[in-house]
């Protein structure tokens, strides 16, 4: 496993259904982001399709990882040596109306593993709950890059999926979203906090762009277990920028921040009693 990685945050603007152009902007992010020596090539959170899919992402998801899509991507990571995550509508085999929102990891020898969404935001602009099922892993992947973990967007807010994941080893935490300008501000600090209270790396990839009236901000990053932004996108824009992530720093973040040497496992029963009875 390498202990020092080279991580591109691909921030694009998708083409809303178009599967085809999207699957061509990514195809030639990833060829930039190898001639600039990364090893991970990160895309927003359903950048296959667009956000904004409403019904007719029943016509656009497909199944996880025998979809066209894949198959077209792994040919990519293959060929490039590297590895990507990236979002789209997952279709599942055995109900065709039962969709997930998903994250794919593929890598040089193709297919690795996927995140199913765990917290589906529901309220004001958001109607998730209505296209896609819950999902229920926080699965971790040991790759030849680091022990990654996957969460989407309004995961974010929920600081027990990334605790889990770190729990169970996660080095770098890598989370994929389509957060609306209004949202800034929220992603803004929970992404630091989430990176400060695992020790761990979060590399966070935010579209851009317009899609049925939301504005997507960008502000793709990537923040050290000690809260310092190593890399930050533009916002508002297309970008493609690069960051450098040393795993060595784990270790030494953790000794003069040991919050999981100071975890006391008994308030989780106790979290998940009064979770309950809300």
């Amino acid at each position: 496993m390498l202990k020092e990685i080279t991580v591109a945050l691909a921030q694009i603007s998708c083409r809303m259904g178009d599967k085809q152009h999207n699957l061509d902007v990514m195809k030639r992010h990833i060829r930039q982001a190898k001639d600039r020596d990364a090893n991970l090539v990160v895309f927003p959170e359903l950048a296959l399709t667009g956000y904004t899919c409403r019904d007719l992402v029943y016509e656009l998801a497909e199944p996880v990882p025998q979809g066209p899509s894949i198959r077209r991507l792994e040919e990519v990571t293959k060929k490039e040596d590297l590895h990507v995550v990236f979002g789209m509508p997952e279709r599942s085999e055995k109900a065709r109306g039962a969709l997930y929102n998903t994250a794919v990891l593929l890598g040089p020898s193709g297919f690795i593993g996927k995140y199913r969404k765990t917290h589906l935001p529901t309220h004001s602009a958001f109607e998730e709950k209505r296209y896609f099922r819950l999902g229920y892993q926080a699965p971790l992947f040991e790759t030849d890059i680091g022990r990654l973990g996957l969460i989407i967007c309004y995961d974010v807010f929920f600081p027990e999926i990334t605790r889990l994941l770190r729990l169970k080893s996660a080095q770098l935490i890598v989370c994929i979203s389509a957060s609306p300008a209004v949202r800034r501000g929220f992603f803004e600090v929970l992404t630091v906090a989430r990176a400060i209270e695992n020790t761990a790396y979060l590399a966070y990839v935010n579209l851009v762009g317009v899609e049925d009236g939301l504005q997507f901000w960008g502000g793709s990053r990537i923040v050290a277990p000690n809260g310092k932004i190593i890399s930050q996108a533009k916002y508002d824009e297309e970008d493609l920028v690069i960051g450098r992530i040393d795993y060595a720093h784990l270790e030494k973040t953790e000794t003069f921040v040991p919050t999981l040497r100071d975890l006391r496992p008994e308030l989780f029963s106790l979290l998940k009693e009064q979770a309950e009875n809300l």
